[in-house]
């Protein structure tokens, strides 16, 4: 057995509101996972909840048995694209930069080293051509690129990125889960807060899937079928080969 990641009692209001309710689940590190559910359901909710991004109620989330503080800095997290000021004044080289920061300390400056390294990173998303354009210049595909390079300037364990294919080109989205499975191969966990069904399949080994409430946690040949899909989106849902489809 792996060890595991763990999350619970997970409860979450905004204005008075439950909007995650009683969340427990228990997952195997080395996974790529996918947190999936209708609009709405609390997805990006979790996902922050889970990284203490946003208060909670209640909940207690441990990764291989250490709580998030001790595993903090060995995380990365890649925010919606349009949670980001794309205006700010910043080149690309220098946001991956950003990435090799939370190992760095509290007064030492990025060295040499950091530099070759965040370029190491752009060139693995095939962004190096663009080190000196500001990020607000990029399509939403080299935007996303960038984030996923920072990321990867961190040296993380675990990744968790919220909903990185919207809105991007073919291109990137290959080149983006490329990765993320190279990543899995690696021994490391990547989360992604997701909405294509069709990829499901395709992309992920497990499933979260919650609407509020966690409706299933598991393989994706057991929570990606009708009944429990139906469940999650509460309406008739109809599968056909590779594809998942509200009907």
């Amino acid at each position: 057995m792996r060890p595991t990641i763990d999350v619970e009692n997970l409860n979450v209001s905004y204005y008075g509101k439950k909007v995650i309710k009683n969340v427990n689940f228990s997952l195997e590190t080395g996974k790529l996972i996918g947190i999936l559910g209708p609009n709405g359901a609390g997805k990006s909710t979790l996902m922050k909840a889970v990284l203490d991004l946003i208060p909670r109620d209640s909940g207690k989330m441990t990764f291989e048995s250490q709580p998030l503080d001790a595993v903090r800095k060995r995380i990365a997290y890649v925010p919606q694209r349009s949670n980001i000021d794309w205006n700010f004044p910043i080149i690309v080289k220098d946001t991956v930069l950003l990435g090799t920061y939370p190992k760095l300390g509290l007064l030492r400056r990025p060295k040499e080293e950091d530099r070759e390294w965040a370029m190491t990173c752009l060139a693995k998303v095939g962004m190096e051509k663009f080190a000196h354009h500001q990020i607000g210049e990029l399509s939403g595909g080299q935007q996303q690129r960038v984030f996923l390079a920072r990321a990867l300037a961190q040296k993380a364990t675990y990744f968790f990125l919220d909903e990185p294919f919207v809105g991007i080109d073919v291109s990137s989205e290959k080149v983006i889960i490329n990765i993320l499975r190279s990543l899995r191969n690696e021994g490391k966990t990547v989360f992604v807060v997701h909405h294509d069904l069709m990829k499901v399949e395709n992309y992920f080994e497990e499933l979260i899937l919650i609407n509020k409430e966690l409706i299933g946690v598991g393989p994706v040949n057991q929570i990606f079928q009708p009944e429990i899909m139906q469940r999650a989106f509460q309406t008739p849902f109809l599968m056909t080969e590779n594809f998942g489809g509200q009907v």
